[in-house]
């Protein structure tokens, strides 16, 4: 059975996330350091990490297993679920697979070379999340259980 985890610290698709789940029944583990107001859907687990910042990631990497979904915008995290078989998707929709995750670990690792060499030259640098993002995602984690949910029966 399919369950949804939520990387939810800095998350703009929680709600979103939470409405598709719940029409589909999946069980949902919103994972954080703090600061989200648990929902009282018996669906969701809240799960308060320690302030570590990447608690939140090695919670949801030490539990996903093939055929759960992790929502995140961390690209290390989202190599280890795939890695172990799981989904992973952006919140804008972009889905990380087996075919696009070197790249994008490559890329993490280059912005990251460059935003060290000239730190006051990256900021600002980052577009808006939009309500065209929000819409790509509600469609493709919809897509995403559904084609889960196929294979599995």
């Amino acid at each position: 059975m399919t369950r949804l985890f939520i990387d939810a610290d800095a998350c703009p698709v929680k709600r979103e996330a939470l409405r598709i789940a719940e029409r589909h029944g999946l069980q949902v583990f919103m994972v954080s350091n703090g600061g989200i107001r648990p929902d009282p859907s018996p669906l969701v687990e809240t799960i308060i990490v320690p302030a570590d910042p990447d608690a939140a990631d090695r919670w949801i990497a030490d539990r996903i297993e093939p055929g759960d979904i992790c929502v995140t915008q961390d690209t290390p995290l989202a190599a280890v679920c795939i890695g172990k078989g799981g989904s992973a998707l952006r919140a804008n929709g972009e889905p990380f697979t087996q075919n696009n995750i070197g790249n994008a670990m490559a890329m993490r690792d280059l912005m990251a070379d460059l935003r060290a060499a000239n730190p006051l030259a990256a900021m600002g640098s980052g577009r808006s999340f939009t309500k065209a993002d929000r819409s790509r995602f509600l469609g493709a984690l919809d897509t995403l259980i559904r084609k889960l949910h196929k294979a599995g029966s």
